[in-house]
């Protein structure tokens, strides 16, 4: 058992953090072997990787040129923000240490704190730490006072990386049982409301007229956060002097303090029983589409995907994130300034289609290795069509009167009722043109939804940018195709909303119709693309 050394031989106990690494590398290169699609995505997301990394760098290091009292309360925030995204952010997307869940290391043969430094190790590599890290480093261009501020500034970022990473691994290692169990992951997607609600937070202070000086609210929050972990790093920055050398000398201790925690977490994560292996009561029932749909292939596949919705915590998760995010954009233009009319219930239900018709990019994922059972059974394209038909006509039960309400709501708000119409209608339009592009990228850019992580993962580990890509391309996609209708109905022309939802019925049908051919030809390649453990 991993949490103890018990006799392993000599060669497991010389193991080190490198083995970790270069095992993630290999993982890395191996998913990229003899896949050009995968390939298209890993570079596309070191590209954006580096952007994010250069902007951040020259954005931090502007920060020089503002006033130092003003330069060192952004600095307090900013790193601060950095320790809550790296200790939440593995719980809401994918893409973050995605590999390292600690049950599949369960059965090696190494103490837990060698297990606990070669984590650490994989940890810190890859793309995206590396650009946190250098966003980070501009702090000690822009903040930095003095060569004692540079010098303490570099040890300050250094250990403000070490402790991003020991926060994180201690929460998801902490959470790992619970986010394999279907309970744990319905609490996880209600915190995924909460916590896009806490992050509008400041954009509705601001635009509410709560606050008339900016600065001094940005000062009152950087005052209270000057005593955290991330402040004290940030502070020992700007300060440079004997003060700074006690604030890293805290907060090296309190690394160390997370550290020996994490390493306690692993070691209880490693000995407690996987609970997602639980035995649980499954209810036979008809679906509601089933008793007014003939029996056949459509009402079959609208009927699964139903239940889909209802069982897999990733569907509420989608669901939930959609009414919010609506929600607060609704609330924000009714109360903010220079926009009016059509724009205030139009761009909320058209921003909530695009989101609920993102989870059409990937049809097949959700399927996994049983998509074979639907391939082998289909004989024709035909018989692919009707299967994303019967996969929209599920999305478009839930979503047309969920558009409805948001389009209801947003135009009380709006101060006029009759806008609902237009808002609805619009919004049902650009739903028909997101599942008609949804449908290509689904044939043209499949990939594997992992089985047993938790429900904000998007895709299994190694595919996180060919996830982003599907659904970049399925959103930049649909916003195209959708001008011709939303464009006129946002600058006056509410009658053209009427034409919205035959034109994105009419998407939706050829983007089924060239997708149930190309699925057809190559549903050897999809049904392996799907079928990736995770």
């Amino acid at each position: 058992m991993a949490g103890r050394d018990l006799g392993v031989n000599e060669r497991a106990a010389r193991v080190g953090p490198m083995l970790f690494v270069r095992l993630k590398l290999r993982l890395i290169a191996g998913n990229l072997r003899g896949n050009g699609a995968r390939v298209a995505g890993f570079v596309f997301t070191v590209l954006a990787a580096v952007v994010v990394a250069g902007l951040g760098f020259v954005g931090v290091s502007a920060l020089r040129f503002a006033p130092a009292g003003i330069a060192a309360d952004v600095g307090v925030v900013l790193f601060t923000v950095f320790v809550v995204c790296w200790a939440i952010g593995p719980l809401l997307v994918f893409g973050l240490d995605d590999t390292l869940d600690p049950s599949r290391l369960a059965l090696l043969p190494l103490t837990t704190g060698r297990l606990a430094a070669g984590m650490f190790a994989a940890s810190i590599t890859g793309v995206w730490p590396i650009s946190a890290l250098i966003v980070m480093s501009g702090a000690v261009v822009g903040i930095a006072s003095g060569i004692g501020g540079v010098l303490l500034g570099v040890v300050a970022v250094l250990l403000q990386f070490a402790l991003c990473i020991v926060t994180s691994r201690l929460v998801t290692t902490s959470l790992s049982g619970v986010m394999r169990t279907r309970r744990g992951r319905d609490v996880l997607a209600v915190s995924v409301v909460l916590f896009v609600l806490a992050g509008q937070i400041p954009n509705l202070v601001l635009n509410g007229g709560f606050s008339a000086d900016p600065g001094r609210m940005l000062h009152a929050v950087a005052s209270v956060l000057r005593w955290t972990p991330p402040g004290l790093a940030a502070h020992a920055v700007a300060d440079g002097g004997l003060v700074a050398v006690a604030e890293l000398l805290v907060l090296a201790v309190l690394v160390l303090v997370i550290g020996r925690l994490w390493i306690a977490a692993l070691r209880r994560a490693l000995v407690t029983p996987d609970a997602s292996t639980q035995g649980a009561s499954v209810r036979n029932s008809r679906g509601l589409l089933a008793r007014f749909l003939p029996d056949g292939q459509l009402a079959a596949v609208a009927t699964k995907e139903l239940k889909y919705a209802r069982r897999d915590p990733r569907g509420r998760v989608v669901w939930f994130t959609s009414l919010v995010v609506t929600g607060i954009m609704a609330f924000s233009l009714s109360r903010g300034e220079g926009m009016g009319g059509a724009g205030l219930v139009v761009g909320p239900a058209c921003l909530g289609a695009v989101m609920i018709a993102l989870q059409s990019a990937n049809s097949f994922g959700i399927d996994g290795r049983s998509l074979w059972m639907n391939a082998v059974v289909y004989g024709t394209g035909g018989d692919w069509r009707t299967d994303l038909a019967g996969r929209h006509l599920a999305v478009a039960t839930i979503a047309v009167p969920l558009l409805a309400l948001v389009a209801v709501i947003a135009s009380l708000l709006a101060g006029d009722p009759m806008l609902a119409i237009p808002g609805a209608l619009s919004g049902w339009g650009v739903l028909g043109v997101g599942l008609g592009v949804g449908a290509l990228t689904s044939v043209l850019v499949p990939y594997s939804v992992p089985e047993r992580l938790n429900a904000f993962t998007g895709a299994v580990p190694g595919q996180g940018g060919l996830a982003f890509v599907a659904s970049f391309g399925a959103m930049i996609g649909g916003g195209l195709l959708s001008l011709p209708v939303v464009v006129p109905v946002l600058l006056g022309a509410t009658w053209v909303s009427v034409l919205a939802v035959p034109y994105g019925l009419l998407v939706a049908w050829a983007g089924r119709r060239v997708a149930g051919s190309v699925g057809f030809r190559r549903y050897p390649e999809l049904v392996g693309a799907v079928s990736r453990g995770g």
